[in-house]
C-alpha cells in the first residue's frame, strides 16, 4: 500500500503539524521554542527521505552526501539557536518572573 518513501513523508508530515499546533497553542517560551526544534527536525526528516529516494524511487539507496552534511549543518546550527533562545528565556524570567508571552507582551508597553 505505502513504500518507504511515503512513510517517512507521512511521519515529517506528523512532525509539522505536531510543530505548527505546538506553536500556535503555546503560550510558554519554552514550548515555543520546542515547536520550533520539532519544525526543524520535520525538515530534516523530508530533505533526507527525498534524497534517499532521488536515485532508486523503488528502494532506500544510498543517500547523497551533500544531502547529509546539509543536515548535519542544520541539526548544528538549530542546537546553537536552541541554546542562545534558552538562555535569553532564563534571563527573560529572572527578569520579569514570568515566562508567558502574552504577559511578557503586555509588559512591552
Amino acid at each position: 500500500m505505502f513504500d518507504m518513501l511515503h512513510i517517512y513523508l507521512i511521519a515529517g508530515l506528523v512532525l509539522y503539524v505536531l510543530g505548527i499546533y505546538t506553536l500556535a497553542s503555546a503560550r510558554n517560551m519554552i514550548k515555543l521554542v520546542l515547536g520550533i526544534e520539532i519544525l526543524v527536525a520535520a525538515a530534516n526528516l523530508n530533505f533526507l527521505a527525498l534524497a534517499g529516494f532521488t536515485l532508486n524511487p523503488s528502494t532506500l539507496g544510498p543517500i547523497d552526501p551533500m544531502a547529509q552534511t546539509f543536515v548535519i549543518l542544520s541539526i548544528c546550527v538549530g542546537g546553537a539557536i536552541a541554546a542562545v533562545a534558552m538562555s535569553l528565556i532564563v534571563n527573560a524570567y529572572r527578569h520579569y518572573g514570568t515566562l508567558d508571552v502574552r504577559e511578557l507582551r503586555r509588559l512591552r508597553g
